[in-house]
């Protein structure tokens, strides 16, 4: 690889993130009455709303529907929300017209080989901790955390980090209204 990872990480300005085992640990329970239920990791949500703050776009393509996800993701004010998709190429192209985007100004996280193909279509693709081996050899950073188990946030905060975002977001932080808007983002 020519670049190094920060110098990638410093063209982003879209985050597109799978799901099922990149937002979510990949469980899901099944209650009585046949209700899903998929949980979250708030780490993961504080560095989307993070993100947002910097003003990088965030989007979910999912291969899945699902009500819990759809209201986490307008929760955390992500900015594009694909789902049921079976080929994740058609709403990334959708996205880089939309936002007038480069590929090499997208970042995407992922965990299976159904993220694959986008994966490297990106400028900066990433990895969550127990991704399939094959995503891993394609990804510029493999996060160590595990999917829905601070993987986003890991990805994220690294990106954060090479922008040199923090100070503007701290900025953001002490104010007010923003303190208590990114709270409700966070929280739920």
């Amino acid at each position: 690889m020519n670049m190094d990872q920060k110098e990638l990480a410093r063209r982003i300005r879209m985050i597109v993130i799978d799901v099922d085992g990149t937002l979510s640990d990949g469980r899901f329970f099944v209650l009585p009455d046949g209700q899903q239920v998929k949980s979250f990791d708030v780490k993961d949500g504080t560095g989307i709303v993070f993100a947002g703050l910097a003003g990088i776009i965030t989007a979910i393509i999912t291969g899945k529907c699902s009500e819990a996800v759809r209201r986490r993701a307008e929760e955390l004010g992500i900015n594009e929300y694909y789902e049921g998709v079976h080929n994740k190429t058609i709403p990334f192209n959708e996205l880089l017209e939309k936002y007038d985007l480069s590929k090499e100004e997208v970042a995407y996280i992922g965990d299976d080989i159904g993220d694959a193909e986008v994966m490297g279509m990106v400028g900066f693709s990433a990895a969550v901790g127990d991704a399939h081996p094959l995503i891993k050899r394609i990804s510029h950073f493999i996060a160590k955390r595990y999917g829905g188990r601070g993987a986003v946030r890991e990805v994220i905060d690294f990106i954060l980090d090479a922008q040199e975002r923090w100070p503007e977001i701290f900025v953001k932080l002490n104010s007010q209204e923003n303190a208590e808007e990114t709270l409700r983002k966070i929280n739920g």
